[in-house]
């Protein structure tokens, strides 16, 4: 299988660790990424795993989301809950085909959140998509290994189904390269006067990595945008140093 990295974030059962790795390997997924879980590793999680020890022996652990997806290419968050602002929404068949595009010449990480609050708007913030999985709108609260389950069944199946694709995929920026251009992006928009509103700032900028987002921008491109926006601090830089 192609690099695709189920992420949990604080998970605070460890036997949902144990479940989502058994469901991991049961679709034939074994990268297992764990964000500041509350117990591992833990005898509950080795005894949920029923036989995916492997899984949970080369689970890695990070302290934060950035860290855990900071190498890859394209990053889809699972949440239940609507939000004021819309990323762009993947039901999880749509997930799959998306993925199966994109790899294997893109690292994929798929991230579920907390067991009570799934993710938070920032860490949604480094997601190129929102994976939304349809439930009973009466009882939408959906079980994080379960959770996994549809999405690497749904992975699997789409694989299967899937043909290769004859193109080579262009080399897409990493998520590390693309914080890194969305901090220079603040910082010069900052300098120009533009982001001249504190209270506005954080909506514009959600909305700007949205758009970005949505184009999947390669790794030359970063490179192409950073090169503008170095030219745009210039003049405004030399003001400041007379």
């Amino acid at each position: 299988m192609p690099q695709i990295r189920i992420v949990l974030v604080e998970t605070s059962h460890p036997g949902n660790i144990g479940a989502a790795a058994r469901a991991m390997k049961n679709m034939g997924f074994y990268e297992l990424a764990l964000v500041a879980p509350k117990l591992f590793p833990h005898a509950e999680a080795t005894a949920r795993a029923a036989g995916a020890d492997d899984v949970l022996a080369r689970a890695t652990c990070f302290p934060n989301l950035a860290e855990a997806v900071a190498d890859c290419h394209l990053v889809i968050g699972a949440s239940a809950r609507q939000r004021a602002i819309q990323w762009p929404k993947l039901l999880p068949r749509q997930c799959a085909e998306q993925v199966w595009q994109e790899a294997p010449a893109a690292k994929v990480a798929i991230v579920l959140g907390r067991e009570r609050s799934g993710l938070t708007n920032e860490e949604l913030d480094l997601c190129h998509y929102w994976l939304h999985i349809p439930c009973n709108p009466e009882y939408s609260s959906l079980n994080v290994a379960a959770a996994v389950q549809i999405i690497v069944y749904e992975l699997l199946l789409s694989r299967r189904e899937s043909l290769p694709c004859s193109e080579p995929m262009p080399e897409l920026a990493t998520h590390a390269e693309l914080e890194s251009f969305y901090g220079h992006l603040r910082q010069t928009l900052t300098e120009i006067g533009f982001l001249h509103s504190t209270k506005q700032a954080p909506s514009i900028l959600r909305r700007l990595r949205r758009l970005f987002g949505r184009t999947r921008l390669e790794k030359r491109e970063v490179d192409i945008l950073r090169g503008i926006l170095t030219c745009a601090q210039r003049p405004w830089r030399k003001e400041e140093s007379c």
